[in-house]
């Protein structure tokens, strides 16, 4: 089968035919029919070399299909279910520590699969296994954002679009602070109050006796943007980060003070069929853009160099 793969080196992904996986006992044999591109798969070809266990490497981990074979002790699914599967579970994370779906076939098992609704398109079920599911639970799950509170979200990304417009259905009032002006049209749409290109311009909250600004404010970005959201959040809010941007950021330490500070990494099942839900309804349509299997590689050289809006998917199989 076919199969793109980072052999090493920080050398390009290259496709590779590989043999088809068979099985484990707790898992599932997937025919991927679509996968989103990250820039997660970006920072494991420039940092993986004595991360990853093995190299090549399949690559992908924002993936989704059709069940086409089941292991011996696979409970609740079948032949023919179509699923999304949660990249970091109970399996080792999918295209980093164990091979992932930038492929005709996928292993994976059963505990993390999401079950996707009639009638939602696979490309948007494989974009909510990841981009949905991680975005969504940082601000839902770990930020609380509700009815009532004051959110900001650096950031209007793939990841970024969902969480705000998660954030907006919450009933929270949505700023966004993106450098893209020509995506702001998009954030207005989605519900979101206003837009900033930089989050230094968001009123600094947070001094003694200060209960303005943010009540929640989350980084999808991670660039120079860490200390930017501990600036304006206010005294008894929180901070959660998302994005990796850069490997290393510099904090003044009094502006922790009466502060929180939360790292969320992905999500679970449950945030992903959620995100499903959202999206079967209507209620979050993110931008995206859809390549063909054979154009993942060139896909990841533009995501790269910060030439997409919204996220790239793969839409492939039979």
């Amino acid at each position: 089968m076919r199969a793109w793969q980072y052999p090493g080196g920080q050398q390009p992904i290259t496709m590779n035919e590989v043999d088809e996986p068979v099985p484990g006992p707790t898992q599932v044999i997937i025919d991927v029919k679509a996968a989103g591109l990250c820039h997660s798969d970006i920072l494991y070809m420039e940092k993986g070399d004595g991360v990853m266990p093995f190299l090549p490497m399949t690559q992908g981990h924002e993936n989704a299909g059709v069940i086409s074979a089941i292991g011996s002790e696979v409970e609740c699914f079948q032949i023919g279910d179509v699923v999304g599967v949660n990249s970091g579970g109970i399996q080792p994370p999918l295209g980093m520590f164990t091979p992932g779906g930038f492929a005709d076939k996928l292993a994976a098992d059963y505990r993390d699969l999401a079950r996707v609704p009639d009638g939602l398109d696979i490309c948007l079920a494989a974009l909510a296994t990841d981009a949905g599911m991680t975005s969504y639970h940082a601000i839902i799950k770990e930020g609380g954002a509700r009815a009532g509170m004051k959110v900001g979200v650096i950031g209007f990304g793939g990841l970024g679009q969902i969480g705000a417009r998660a954030a907006v259905l919450a009933g929270a009032e949505v700023h966004v602070a993106e450098m893209k002006e020509e995506v702001w049209p998009l954030a207005l749409e989605a519900g979101v109050a206003a837009c900033v290109k930089d989050a230094d311009e968001w009123v600094a909250g947070g001094g003694w006796g200060d209960d303005s600004g943010f009540d929640l404010i989350v980084d999808y970005a991670g660039f120079d943007t860490t200390q930017k959201a501990l600036n304006a959040v206010k005294r008894g809010g929180t901070v959660v980060q998302v994005g990796l941007g850069s490997p290393t950021c510099t904090i003044i330490t009094p502006t922790i003070l009466g502060k929180r500070i939360i790292g969320s990494l992905a999500g679970t099942v449950a945030d992903i069929e959620e995100v499903f839900d959202l999206m079967h309804k209507g209620e979050i349509a993110p931008v995206y853009e859809e390549i063909s299997f054979d154009a993942i590689g060139e896909g990841l050289d533009r995501l790269k160099a910060n030439q997409v809006i919204g996220r790239l998917v793969a839409r492939f199989g039979d």
